[in-house]
Order: C-alpha cells, then sequence, then structure tokens
C-alpha cells in the first residue's frame, strides 16, 4: 500500500504545481487549471487517506497532522473559489486567482515535505 500512497501524492504535488504554475503563466485561470486542481485534491485526498491506514492511528495533533489538515481543506477550498469564479466568468477575478493559488501551493508544500522528511526518519 506504501507505494500506492507516495504515487498517489506525488501525483497530488505534479498535478497542482502544472495547475497552480500553468495557471500563473497563462496569466488568467481557465477550465484547464481547474480540472487539474480538482485532480490534484483528488490524488492528496487519496494518498493522505492510504498514508492514513499505513499509519495506523489516524489523524495526530502534531506539526504535520496540522499542516496536512491545513493544506487540504485549503486544496478544497482553493478548487470550489476557483469553480465559483469560473461560473461567474469574472474576468477580473480569473487574472488575479494565480495569487490565490500560489498562496495555497506553498501551504500544501509544508506538509509534503515534512510528510517526506519524517518519513524518512522512522
Amino acid at each position: 500500500m506504501l507505494p500506492f500512497a507516495i504515487i498517489s501524492i506525488t501525483l497530488a504535488l505534479v498535478f497542482y504545481t502544472i495547475g497552480v504554475w500553468g495557471e500563473r503563466l497563462k496569466g488568467t485561470l481557465t477550465k484547464t487549471h481547474l480540472t487539474i486542481f480538482w485532480i490534484g485534491l483528488l490524488f492528496d485526498t487519496i494518498g493522505t487517506t492510504l498514508m492514513s491506514q499505513i499509519a495506523g492511528d489516524g489523524f495526530k495533533l502534531n506539526f504535520h497532522g496540522i499542516t496536512g489538515l491545513i493544506a487540504i481543506v485549503l486544496m478544497l477550498f482553493h478548487a470550489l473559489w476557483a469553480t465559483v469564479v469560473l461560473v461567474k466568468n469574472d474576468t477580473r477575478a480569473k487574472a488575479n486567482f494565480h495569487k490565490f493559488s500560489l498562496v495555497v501551493w506553498l501551504i500544501w508544500l509544508i506538509p509534503y515535505v515534512s510528510g517526506a522528511v519524517f518519513g524518512m526518519a522512522r
């Protein structure tokens, strides 16, 4: 199960990075970026669920647990907000959305890196 968890979390990183930086380089939020955000969230959720099952003790109130929870909630809010922006077709919001995306991505990297570091330290 560990290889599937690692692959899922890594795919979350790949998709989320492509979505965030693709949006930034394009200069506007598109349906493609939105789709990639949702795929990244899906892989993060799968990977997190698998890692929790492997650990066997569920959520822990520690640095990785807290930052991971914050990151996944932010990813969900980010994808939902991107959906709203595209449905409303707000040109200004689409052009500025990359600022929010970058912040969420940077916050998401904290539990990704801490998970890798703490996982290797075991």
